[in-house]
């Protein structure tokens, strides 16, 4: 049998949240996956109609317990499950082809960062599910890589999800800043102190109500920032990205400045990310259009990553529903600043739609088999 044809059994842990349900709505609409396990927690028992009515061809799956023993033997396991959580239960999966880890259990190759950012037990780092991330060559100072340089056919990390049969899947917000910038870092285009703003949509918090904040009448008409000044999540592993794009290791991701504050704005989906860094002394030397065709250089091959024309703006709504993200920069001439913007769907190309993508690349198959870059409008 081609590969192209064959059937995968699929199990989706923490499939009544909304990581989980993205994965299921992908997961019915590719060619070569068979969802045939879901499970939970506190939905055990109980039918995916009323979990997720918006995918009818599973309303007669039952939530299973989530547990080692229900989701082995199948082909394929996504955990879509909070940190802490999967780490456990993915080292008692030993006869799973391939395991994809939506959380952050499997991210950080650098133990230190989890102790500091997450605590507990620390899991080894997986294949890292971004294929377009950029690996650059191997250096061990930060300034030596700050050389423009030809972007053209620069290694990125599709090379080692080949085959992988462990994949972590990124952090959504990491998703974002780092297809946004990573260009002008390879590049040697900026310095490395670097400012991040994100306004995020609210399924980016998960499902499950804990906040007085997420309700909808605190939630509507207002934006309201969260884990400011240095203590997001999310900043090790965006940190340790730009390491790779700049060749080092992620033992030396502290070399960069990351100061990173996220907006929850009342949208169900989408992240809007603006960043920004002083340009290099190489890159004042450099035409707008040269620092243009930087990116469209890194970004020419990549399906899922478009180059918008010059002077126009990335909007969420343009990619809600697509694995898509949808980048442009500016140049501050006056205030010696490069920004550059990304436009994602948190819950497609932040989450599950990416971590198919990686899945696909695993497997052999077509890379965006299941994926699409149209996105939903209105």
């Amino acid at each position: 049998m081609h590969k192209c044809d064959q059937k995968y059994t699929v199990a989706i842990a923490g499939a009544t949240g909304y990581a989980g349900q993205e994965a299921l709505r992908i997961m019915e609409q590719h060619p070569n996956f068979d969802v045939t396990c879901v499970t939970g927690h506190s939905s055990v028992g109980c039918s995916m109609q009323e979990y997720a009515p918006h995918i009818p061809s599973i309303a007669g799956l039952r939530v299973e317990e989530t547990s080692a023993s229900v989701l082995s033997g199948h082909d394929i396991v996504i955990l879509a499950l909070p940190h802490g959580a999967s780490g456990k239960l993915a080292s008692q999966l030993h006869d799973v082809r391939v395991v994809i880890d939506l959380g952050a259990d499997h991210r950080l190759e650098n133990p230190l960062d989890w102790d500091e950012f997450y605590g507990g037990e620390y899991y080894e780092s997986w294949a890292y599910g971004m294929p377009e991330l950029i690996m650059g060559e191997n250096s061990n100072d930060v300034d030596a890589q700050y050389s423009i340089r030809d972007c053209v056919g620069i290694p990125k990390q599709r090379g080692n999800l080949k085959g992988a049969s462990r994949i972590a899947g990124p952090g959504c917000n990491v998703t974002a800043v780092t297809l946004a910038f990573q260009p002008a870092i390879t590049a040697g285009l900026v310095t490395s102190d670097i400012i991040a703003n994100l306004v995020v949509g609210y399924s980016g918090a998960g499902r499950k109500l804990g906040q007085a904040n997420l309700l909808a009448a605190q939630a509507l008409g207002n934006a309201v920032a969260y884990s400011v000044g240095g203590k997001h999540r999310h900043i090790p592993e965006i940190k340790q990205n730009f390491a790779h794009a700049a060749g080092l290791g992620a033992v030396d991701a502290h070399q960069f400045s990351l100061g990173f504050t996220p907006v929850l704005v009342p949208m169900s989906r989408g992240i809007m990310a603006t960043v920004c860094a002083p340009l290099s002394k190489q890159a004042q030397d450099m035409s707008d259009d040269d620092i243009r065709q930087v990116y469209d250089d890194v970004y020419a091959t990549e399906k899922f990553i478009h180059m918008l024309p010059e002077s126009v703006l990335p909007q969420v709504s343009s990619v809600i529903g697509s694995n898509s993200a949808h980048i442009q920069i500016s140049i501050d001439r006056k205030a010696n600043l490069m920004y550059a913007f990304s436009a994602i769907d948190n819950l497609n190309r932040g989450t599950a739609g990416q971590a198919i993508q990686s899945l696909n690349i695993a497997l052999g198959l077509p890379e965006d088999a299941g994926l699409t870059t149209i996105g939903v409008a209105p």
